[in-house]
């Protein structure tokens, strides 16, 4: 391999997972990765209305991921990209020590000081309900704000918890929270791709609605300065991992945007997303703010190069098939019997994916409802006798999670989205499953 090999380290910080990977730049090639669950979620006092992550896990995980990268590729690397979950929040504290130590000097490895952090307030928490949300201002934006945004969550805990604010001065997203660690900045800096995910930002002017936050006793000085998506944001104080100190590091960017840059193969296509959550989206073409159609569950979110990204998104995804894999686990640890969740994966995949396993059952997934109609609960119509083998349930629900997701998008659009819903079924399987 040649030393004069020029490389980018990227990391994605994902709702459950931390990805990694070194790209050749010129071939524009992976070259090595690295993945690992974080396995973060802690229990919220609210019970299930909450969802909370431990960030130190969570930057326990990144850590252990670019450490098991090839040193000697690690030391080529001329530029670092982060991009995360979109729309969670999280506070720190940094004024007269940060939030973030490392115990030996000559090590990679930042711990994190429990008490200067909050827990990561996800993009799933449901603590806004929908009397709580009616009482907030209008954001003077294109796109709303709901439940789990960054903004609104700030707005609950200056009503409920204010407490908490005495002990941050920072705020923003998991990834920013990344960056600024890595790069010891004092204060955060966020991109317009994580602003306009967090509610109360104008696309157009790259602000925060700042006099209408300040009017509703917002705080403010929790928000986070404002960069161009794809800009830097700072540099390596110091050696990472064998990363030399001032290898420039970007402002954080949104996972979606990233995943359709990096999918992407013609302008006009459509990627459909299957992680955690449900995506599909498109580049929209001469998109202007003042031509939403408020009612449309079709957001436009910022992309790259000034363009907007038409996204119907559901929040029920991966996490609905997730939710019914622990199910049958802890059924079966109920009856006495003990078995790992990967076996449990494996022979519901095997058992959806069999010609048997057609049915007529009807599974509406949306276990968290969804942003329009938050108080949609999941259900199951159509039972009989002969359509309730495992094999049949699991499919029944990996098409009630692509129906869901065809609800969403505007009928204006149908042409455009029509082909990713004729997806062979274990493609599906296997997209939702990794």
């Amino acid at each position: 391999m040649s030393v004069e090999q020029k490389l980018i380290l990227g990391l994605d910080i994902g709702t459950t997972s931390v990805k990694v990977c070194l790209v050749d730049k010129k071939e524009r090639k992976v070259i090595a990765r690295q993945s690992k669950d974080t396995q973060a979620n802690v229990p919220s006092e609210l019970g299930c209305e909450g969802n909370k992550q431990n960030v130190p896990k969570i930057m326990s995980a990144v850590h252990i991921c670019v450490s098991r990268l090839p040193k000697e590729l690690l030391r080529q690397v001329e530029s670092i990209g982060v991009c995360g979950q979109m729309h969670g929040v999280m506070l720190w504290q940094y004024e007269e020590s940060a939030p973030w130590e490392k115990i030996d000097p000559e090590s990679s490895r930042f711990d994190i000081i429990p008490n200067q952090v909050s827990s990561l307030y996800t993009w799933q928490d449901s603590r806004c309900d929908p009397k709580f949300l009616e009482s907030l201002p209008k954001p003077k934006s294109h796109l709303k704000a709901f439940s789990g945004y960054g903004c609104n969550t700030l707005f609950w805990l200056a009503k409920y918890r204010p407490e908490k604010f005495s002990r941050f001065n920072c705020a923003g997203t998991v990834q920013d929270f990344m960056v600024a660690m890595v790069c010891n900045l004092v204060k955060p800096i966020m991109s317009v791709q994580n602003a306009a995910s967090w509610g109360y930002f104008d696309t157009k002017t790259s602000k925060w609605n700042e006099e209408l936050l300040t009017t509703a006793n917002f705080p403010v000085h929790f928000l986070p300065k404002i960069l161009e998506s794809g800009k830097v944001a700072g540099y390596l104080a110091d050696q990472w991992h064998g990363i030399p100190p001032g290898t420039p590091v970007g402002a954080a960017l949104g996972d979606l945007q990233c995943s359709v840059l990096a999918t992407l193969q013609n302008p006009d296509d459509a990627v459909l997303n299957i992680s955690t959550s449900a995506q599909l989206g498109f580049i929209a073409k001469d998109f202007h703010t003042n031509e939403v159609d408020a009612s449309s569950p079709v957001e436009y979110f910022p992309y790259f190069e000034g363009k907007y990204l038409a996204v119907a998104t559901a929040l029920n995804g991966g996490n609905a098939l997730a939710t019914f894999i622990q199910m049958l686990q802890q059924w079966v640890l109920d009856l006495g019997f003990n078995m790992p969740q990967s076996k449990v994966w494996a022979r519901v995949l095997e058992l959806g994916s069999s010609n048997s396993s057609e049915s007529s059952l009807n599974v509406v997934p949306t276990l968290l409802g969804e942003r329009h109609i938050p108080q949609q609960n999941a259900s199951i119509t159509n039972i009989d006798p002969g359509n309730l083998s495992l094999g049949q349930v699991f499919k029944a629900i990996c098409q009630g999670i692509i129906q869901n997701l065809h609800r969403l998008v505007n009928c204006k659009y149908h042409n455009m989205f029509l082909k990713w819903f004729l997806l062979p079924w274990y493609i599906f399987l296997n997209l939702t499953h990794h």
